[in-house]
């Protein structure tokens, strides 16, 4: 940087420290590009002073750069000025005022993402200040993007005098009197944009940069992104373990794979050194805050019930702690009962209790008015009426979020400065994406490692550095020119990002810093990204490729394993049933021939999923619509000379009104059920004469000593031919998979007709489904003689057939009574009898079994 008016020249940093070891005397402000930088320096200073000795002393006044500039504002706007000074917006009330600009001009037609278009905008009009191109925008009109923004830019500008208002862009040039420094210092400012270079000419100026290490520096190359992560998580803990105070990760990436290196690093560094990452999360992404959105937007407007149900577990809400074993259990209820969307009045009425009191204290508020200060006072109203923050104690991290949110809601509030009123839809809009795009990250104390961005890393110093991502296509970074600035504008204020030179000499300076950053510095790159295959950077080019030592580590998962001490335990075997009766019906035994475990959890422990509402009938739902309309046409009916089509419209309203559809949504399954009802009679108008006995029947099953509740869907007495007096069991299905193998042993996968027939008093001489599915409806069972039903196919033993069912269901029902519960899927190749089970996290299938090839052969006909 070139030395400024007034400057001192450049200072070293061990100069700079003896002189702000002076005290507030010596009148030293220090500048950094950064907040994260200004940090570490006033750290190294505590130190420099302690390892004095001492142990107090006056602090030193160290800050970034924008914040010394509102600093010196606020004390002028406090003091005795000729002329008031213009008030400072917010970020949020600059993006509001340029949203008012974009919507009242000629381009708001064409826009489809007015906010975005704002947020862009707002960054345009920041870079021109930053380097003193925004008086020219109106004689470089080249494009319909630089048009559109001179457009809002004169509209911007103009509101702004109008109610006297500045914002963060222009504040550097307001001229307002403050109390100066003596000397003002900027410290590792490596680019100086044209507007701060005019602002350091108004102070005794001097510069100061970290003095440059030379110390080993390699590269080195992995196979893929994860396997280079992996191993600088583990050298940044090998080199704790050697003696270094400060190690340093650079990833170049870090706002993207926050999450994924937040994982990588806790799996590495155990519990041995804490490490601390630069790049905060979205505020709204935390918990407390996620739950404070979601029951705002609850209050007034419905939510799907996924959403409902994380508001009623979640433990800001009050009442949490004493009912959350009671909350738990409603979510289970309501999950069965509820529909797939709710509102908070359906939502009171549906519960009881404390949580209905609350709840109803949250719906009897109402914003007093449409201002954005309302709404605020309302949406504060709202969450202290809810309980939130709950009854716990919040930790230290849930404290400093919550304060964060309450800063955020004043920010919130202070929009009414510039926009008066908002409906009730906007204000939410606006709150949740004030939170969306806050990054927030907890305080804690000063991590030996620290994992940073690139913007980050500028002017830190350490004992070790890892920089991680360096291939050719992300470093340098590629030109970026802002699209609502002139181009040539751009390029020749020198701005980096404008040009391809100017972005290649600004990341050069970059990765000349970082080699002089610590004694010992790695540059790495993966090989391969995806399908890929990718080179180092240029920049990197001239170092040695090397690989440093990098101790193994076991994780800290490994560790704890390897520490146990282990107990084998029997988990194949459970005690033997004690009661005789189940209620599960039919569905025990086909449990226990698919699974034993999954018969053994699901009814004997209750292990059971939770539901999920859907959006008007589901797959279940739908099957039981047709069930319902079945029944109801043969109660009546009988016969097939006693059908008619008032019956059938008669029996779907009736199975349409029991399920509780409304509507026009009730009067299309009407019209479905009537359509499907005629094709299915269609095929029984093919069979002998009959008649219908039983329809939906419940039952007791009898079998190897226990008892099993059972409902027959239909039962049909033949009244002509060979098999005259003689009995058919019918089971409706609306599945795709319909066939009769499903009864074919030793483990049939669906045994509930078997069942019904090996117990029925009646004399049984067919068993078939009914595959009632458009476009494809028919039967398919066996039977004792030809012909009996429509596709079915004679047994070539009807009494061999019976006694097999009855062998194997007996095997079942003996094996469940005796307690057998291994883990033994019946069709384990891909385990395709787990692929639609929810005991995974139970019985550990993947752990216990590999997907081996499995016989699935086909059976006999019987």
């Amino acid at each position: 940087m070139a030395p400024a008016a007034g400057s001192l020249g450049p200072l070293s940093k061990a100069d700079l420290f003896a002189r702000l070891a002076a005290g507030h005397a010596a009148g030293i402000t220090v500048v950094t590009p950064n907040r994260r930088l200004a940090q570490v320096l006033r750290a190294e200073f505590d130190f420099f002073q302690t390892s004095k000795g001492l142990t107090v002393w006056e602090d030193a006044d160290i800050l970034p750069l924008s914040s010394f500039v509102e600093r010196a504002y606020e004390d002028a706007l406090y003091a005795d000025a000729a002329e008031p000074l213009p008030m400072l917006l917010t970020a949020a009330q600059e993006r509001e005022l340029w949203e008012e600009a974009i919507r009242g001009s000629q381009w708001a037609g064409v826009l489809l993402d007015v906010p975005r278009t704002a947020k862009g905008a707002a960054e345009a009009w920041k870079l021109a200040h930053q380097w003193r191109i925004a008086g020219a925008l109106e004689k470089f009109q080249d494009t319909e993007d630089v048009r559109a923004f001179a457009d809002w830019a004169r509209a911007y500008a103009k509101r702004c005098r109008k109610d006297r208002l500045s914002d963060s862009a222009s504040l550097f040039d307001l001229a307002f009197v403050a109390k100066k420094p003596k000397l003002l210092v900027a410290y590792a400012f490596d680019m100086v944009s044209a507007r701060e270079k005019d602002f350091f000419t108004r102070f005794e100026f001097a510069e100061c940069k970290p003095e440059a290490r030379q110390g080993e520096v390699v590269r080195m190359s992995f196979a893929s992104p994860r396997d280079e992560l992996d191993t600088a998580a583990h050298w940044a803990r090998s080199r704790l373990g050697a003696g270094s105070k400060r190690v340093g990760v650079v990833v170049l990436d870090l706002d993207r794979r926050r999450r994924e290196v937040a994982r990588v690093f806790a799996r590495a560094m155990g519990s041995s050194a804490p490490f601390n990452i630069s790049v905060g999360e979205r505020l709204s992404d935390y918990p407390l805050v996620s739950f404070a959105l979601n029951l705002l937007e609850f209050s007034s407007a419905e939510k799907p019930y996924e959403d409902v149900s994380r508001l009623l577990r979640s433990p800001f809400l009050g009442g949490a702690e004493t009912e959350m074993a009671a909350r738990a259990l409603l979510d289970a209820r309501l999950r069965r009962n509820a529909p797939a969307t709710l509102s908070l009045p359906k939502l009171i009425g549906l519960i009881e209790g404390n949580l209905q009191d609350r709840l109803k204290k949250v719906f009897e508020l109402k914003p007093q008015g449409q201002s954005p200060q309302s709404w605020a006072e309302h949406f504060t109203n709202v969450l202290k009426a809810a309980g939130f923050p709950g009854e716990r104690t919040l930790d230290s991290a849930e404290y400093q979020t919550q304060a964060r949110l309450n800063e955020v809601l004043g920010e919130f509030a202070r929009l009414g400065i510039v926009s008066p009123s908002f409906s009730s839809r906007r204000s939410f809009a606006q709150l949740r994406r004030l939170c969306t795009e806050t990054l927030f990250q907890p305080e804690s104390t000063d991590a030996p490692v620290q994992v940073l961005g690139l913007l980050e890393s500028v002017g830190l110093e350490f004992d070790a550095l890892w920089v991680c991502g360096l291939t050719d296509d992300a470093w340098p970074l590629r030109s970026r020119p802002n699209p609502f600035l002139p181009l040539g504008l751009q390029r020749m204020a020198g701005i980096p990002e404008s040009s391809a030179e100017g972005s290649l000499e600004l990341d050069r300076r970059l990765t000349a810093g970082w080699r002089g950053a610590a004694q010992e510095v790695v540059f790495s790159w993966p090989r391969r990204i995806e399908d890929r295959d990718l080179a180092p950077s240029p920049l990197i080019l001239s170092v040695e490729e090397q690989a440093p030592e990098v101790p193994a580590y076991a994780s800290w998962r490994d560790l704890i394993f390897a520490a146990r001490k282990t107990e084998a335990l029997e988990d194949a075997k459970a005690p033997p049933v004690a009661a005789k009766t189940f209620g599960g019906g039919t569905r025990v035994l086909a449990d226990q021939s698919a699974c034993p475990f999954r018969a053994f959890a699901r009814w004997r422990l209750g292990a059971q999923k939770l539901e999920s509402p859907e959006q008007g009938p589901g797959a279940i739902d739908r099957g039981t619509l047709l069930h319902a309309l079945m029944a109801g046409i043969w109660r009546e009916a009988k016969t097939l000379s006693g059908l008619t089509e008032e019956i059938i419209v008669k029996s779907s309203k009736a199975a349409v009104a029991e399920m509780g559809l409304e509507g026009r949504f009730a009067e299309l399954e009407v019209q479905r059920l009537i359509t499907l009802a005629n094709d299915w009679l269609d095929v029984e108008r093919g069979r002998a004469p009959f008649e219908v006995v039983h329809v939906e029947q419940k039952r007791t099953l009898r079998v190897a000593g226990l008892e099993f509740s059972g409902r027959i869907d239909r039962m049909d007495r033949l009244t002509e031919g060979e098999m005259r007096g003689s009995h058919v069991l019918i089971d409706y299905k609306t599945g795709s998979r319909v066939t009769s193998k499903d009864w074919e042993g030793p483990r049939p996968d669906d045994p509930q007709l078997p069942i019904y027939a090996v117990t029925a008093e009646e004399d049984v001489s067919a068993l078939a489904y009914a595959k009632l599915r458009a476009g494809d409806m028919k039967f398919s069972g066996f039977s004792l003689a030809k012909n009996q039903l429509p596709d079915v196919k004679q047994a070539k033993s009807w009494s061999g057939l019976v006694e097999d069912w009855k062998k194997d269901l007996e095997t079942l029902a003996g094996g469940f009574a005796s307690g057998e519960a291994a883990v033994d899927p019946k069709y384990q190749r891909n385990l395709k009898t787990c692929q639609n089970c929810d005991l995974h996290p139970l019985c550990r299938v993947h752990e216990k079994l590999d997907a081996v090839e499995d016989d699935e052969g086909e059976g006999a006909d019987g």
